[in-house]
């Protein structure tokens, strides 16, 4: 009788120190509509391979049904893909990560569509040579650094799912929110070009395109945040985040500062 206690003291010992399953996320950078190189089927595909218990969706709450099933009206490589995983395998959640009613509030500040118009005005002033050579020089490295992109979405996913194109997109999205930025809070066109929000209110093209730039920074904050949010929900299991590729660079520099001293990995999904 008196080993019963010992015994007893034994089994909570080894189950207190019994490691705690690790927490996988692998952010998967993805082309929304579909390409020969890269559609639902092969997402599908990886989605096989990888066995998600959870897969996060870039979009918000809009995008699904009470349940949690996606809305069938949307048709995107990642919507299709996931909803037939979810359906193969019922154990499987589908939720969203992303900044909840962001197209709306976009439109709501102004940030869109005077990111566009800016964008629109800035080649137009370069094509007629009326920006100054540095503003040209910006204005150009911008819109060559479109290239090698394209150049890695046309092929197999492993070539837009790697630190070599994560460092393009990051180059690229600084000129596009940081760079642009120095040639429209200068040139009086920006100041003088105008567009009227749906209160009534009219804001300028600078204004606007410094809030698009802003927005870049709080959109991808917020869904690491949340993504972050799911994971700690779902402690020891695989967890699939799926976003347009020129996020990945931006969520997984945030994933790898908020994950410190927690039991959670970053991977790849071809590792």
């Amino acid at each position: 009788m008196k080993k019963a206690p010992l015994i007893l003291l034994i089994v909570l010992i080894l189950i207190s120190c019994k490691k705690e399953k690790v927490t996988e996320i692998i952010v998967l950078g993805t082309l929304h509509k579909p390409e020969p190189n890269f559609n639902s089927e092969i997402l599908f595909d990886i989605l096989e391979d990888l066995k998600p218990d959870l897969i996060l969706m870039e979009g918000d709450s809009s995008f699904f049904t009470s349940d949690f099933r996606l809305k069938k009206a949307l048709n995107s490589n990642e919507v299709i893909a996931s909803q037939k995983y979810a359906d193969k395998y019922p154990m499987t959640k589908l939720r969203p990560y992303g900044f909840e009613g962001r197209i709306q509030h976009r439109i709501n500040i102004g940030s869109r569509p005077t990111d566009g118009l800016t964008t629109k005005l800035l080649d137009s002033l370069n094509k007629s040579d009326l920006l100054s050579v540095s503003e040209a020089k910006i204005v150009n490295k911008w819109n060559a650094l479109l290239e090698p992109l394209k150049a890695k979405a046309s092929k197999a996913p492993e070539n837009f799912n790697n630190t070599t194109t994560d460092s393009i997109c990051q180059e690229r999205q600084y000129y596009q929110y940081k760079m642009l930025t120095k040639i429209t809070n200068t040139r009086n066109e920006f100041a003088n070009h105008f567009h009227t929000k749906p209160n009534g209110q009219k804001i300028s093209y600078r204004e606007g395109y410094q809030l698009a730039s802003d927005f870049w920074d709080l959109r991808n904050q917020t869904m690491a945040k949340n993504i972050m949010k799911m994971a700690e929900l779902n402690k020891g299991k695989r967890i699939v985040v799926t976003n347009g590729f020129m996020h990945r660079y931006y969520i997984l520099k945030e994933l790898k500062r908020l994950i410190k001293g927690k039991n959670i990995i970053l991977k790849e999904f071809y590792d």
